[in-house]
């Protein structure tokens, strides 16, 4: 076969093939259309999952009567002109190709009216064959109306879903442009319902009635919102906290200059900053919008625009990294402030109350150095053992810290305590685990982790693999003042442990910390600075879960009391290590249910 030109309308096919994927496809590049018209408002009407009709109406600038037709020819753009105009494109649509690539496999009306026009004018197109344009009453801004998709590619119509599957898809599409652009009012109709209409939001709390009414009351309950400039990086948005955990990622949306992208950096990113509050197998929910120069993206590296590269990914990664731990770390348990306030659940600041008094309060630093088996970093002002102060009926609010005071202890397990508002369960071990694991990493970014000669070295015997991993991870347990020499062909011995750390079950420290090396093997050849901090604050994670409280332990109320002010001032003190919750609060008015009380 010789080599020759392609005819246009074989062209629009092949192009329709990439833009077009299926009813969501058009409905987006629709939306987005409308969206760089300056549109206030758009409705979207769809039948039978966008296959029979999608229709797109807005109120934007409007197409002149004479551009009608262009609009509907290959590579014809308003939105850039040059070389330049390419490497800083701000619009979401650039390239040309939307319109008529639909028109190729769909029959396509497209009408408009400038602002100050006395008519509108309008436009069809079947299978590339484009008609008019004509007179038609139209108010400003732009109709485009899709009908009868795939209707002469019965290969592609063939491989579209139920229209269930197929309205799903628009669904989605729909929530993310709704949710990339906050100032446009969307109104969605499917088969003559409605399905929402949200109006133009202006300030946050509009903003946040919207993502309720898309997302769920709940996530905007448990969400934590922030705003943060760093490096020429604008970054702003929602936050759910851990324990609005979800089984699958679906509910994580990134927006960069308004786009709606997936990108691995920023998801990458995302998780190292939930690292140590995730729970094994649960996926955070977030909400998240980068504003940077658009000089310094490639938009144009993906047929859909979903993906894009930066030019400086490390930079980003970084900035987004920092803050989203800074606001996850940002938060005590038992702080109630302002917005970002929950009503309750597991792990959630419920209550509120005021911060830290003076001198401690109940329990203090010498409580929890017993807990410790050692002479802890100083917990705060106050005597190191002050006395223990039962609550008394009717205490004010005003004089009750945030997690109360302790009560009793239940199974050797959990802590009950009483606040202002009701009752506190703490699970004794996750909580210390938190606070020794934060109070480690602090203590080893200030001045390194102090170590603690071990009168009698532990001695353990083990493999082949097991001394080959001591071997490799010597100078890294060392800088972590966990010292392990090799005393025989099999034979490790422990002569220094953290002094933090001192009167925990060593033995099975270190064979958790070979297992855990053995299993990162891979990843140790090309170490980058960041990777090898997770690696040291998965160590020492380890090693705090082997010294903290164990189940069984009997404690005094002043050792209580000393955890509870401890995690009061503890970074991330709702979850564990591990991601499970330290705490739940039970409101009097939860217990009255409970009990009947009232009815």
């Amino acid at each position: 076969m010789t080599i020759q030109l392609l005819p246009d309308h074989l062209v629009n096919q092949i192009a329709a093939g990439e833009v077009v994927e299926r009813p969501a496809s058009v409905v987006k590049e629709l939306v987005e259309n409308s969206l760089d018209a300056g549109a206030r408002r758009i409705v979207v009407q769809i039948e039978k999952g966008g296959s029979r009709l999608c229709r797109v109406r807005d109120d934007g600038v409007g197409i002149a009567a004479d551009e009608l037709a262009v609009a509907l020819t290959r590579h014809a753009t308003s939105k850039i002109a040059s070389l330049e105009d390419l490497r800083t494109v701000a619009t979401l649509g650039f390239r040309g190709e939307a319109l008529p690539s639909i028109a190729a496999v769909a029959r396509l009306t497209l009408t408009s009216q400038l602002a100050g026009e006395r008519s509108g004018w309008t436009v069809s197109s079947s299978g590339g064959s484009t008609a008019g344009p004509r007179p038609a009453a139209h108010p400003q801004g732009t109709t485009v109306e899709v009908r009868d998709l795939f209707y002469n590619t019965p290969a592609r119509r063939s491989f579209l879903r139920k229209p269930v599957t197929e309205t799903r898809h628009i669904d989605r599409a729909l929530l993310r442009m709704a949710l990339s652009r906050y100032s446009t009012g969307v109104r969605y109709e499917k088969d003559g319902r409605l399905s929402y209409d949200l109006p133009s939001a202006q300030t946050r709390e509009q903003e946040e009635e919207r993502i309720a009414k898309l997302l769920g009351p709940q996530f905007i309950e448990h969400a934590l919102y922030f705003e943060e400039q760093r490096q020429g990086i604008h970054l702003r948005g929602w936050l759910a906290r851990p324990k609005y955990s979800r089984s699958q990622g679906d509910m994580q949306h990134l927006f960069l200059n308004g786009r709606g992208i997936f990108d691995r950096t920023v998801a990458h990113a995302v998780r190292q900053a939930y690292a140590d509050v995730m729970f094994h197998g649960r996926h955070p929910a977030w909400l998240l919008y980068l504003e940077m120069d658009p000089a310094l993206v490639d938009v144009n590296a993906h047929p859909a625009k979903l993906e894009v590269r930066f030019r400086e990914g490390r930079k980003v990664h970084d900035v987004v990294r920092r803050t989203l731990e800074a606001v996850l770390a940002g938060t005590r348990p038992g702080q109630a402030t302002g917005e970002d306030a929950t009503e309750d659940g597991p792990g959630v600041a419920g209550f509120g109350g005021p911060a830290e008094r003076p001198g401690g309060g109940p329990g203090g630093a010498g409580a929890l150095a017993t807990l410790l088996g050692a002479s802890p970093l100083p917990l705060g002002p106050g005597p190191a053992h002050a006395p223990v102060r039962e609550p008394r009926p009717g205490e004010s609010e005003g004089e009750m810290p945030p997690l109360g005071y302790a009560l009793a202890q239940l199974a050797g397990i959990y802590i009950l305590a009483e606040n202002s508002e009701g009752l506190i369960i703490v699970d004794a071990h996750a909580a210390h685990e938190r606070v020794v694991y934060e109070r480690m990493k602090a203590q080893l970014d200030d001045q390194g982790l102090g170590s603690q000669l071990l009168l009698e070295p532990v001695r353990l015997r083990v493999g082949r693999e097991d001394m080959d991993t001591a071997t490799r991870q010597r100078e890294t347990w060392k800088r972590l003042g966990f010292v392990v020499d090799q005393v025989g062909p099999e034979t490790l011995a422990v002569r220094e442990v953290p002094a933090l750390l001192a009167g925990g079950d060593t033995e099975a420290m270190l064979r958790d910390l070979l297992s855990g090396a053995q299993a990162r093997q891979e990843a140790e050849t090309e170490d980058s600075a960041e990777e090898l901090t997770g690696r040291i604050h998965h160590i020492l994670a380890t090693m705090a879960c082997h010294t903290s409280v164990r189940a069984n332990r009997r404690l005094t109320l002043e050792e209580m009391n000393a955890l509870l002010r401890d995690m009061e001032k503890t970074p991330r003190a709702d979850q564990c290590n591990h991601g499970r919750p330290t705490w739940r609060a039970f409101r009097i008015q939860e217990l009255d249910r409970i009990f009947l009380r009232g009815q």
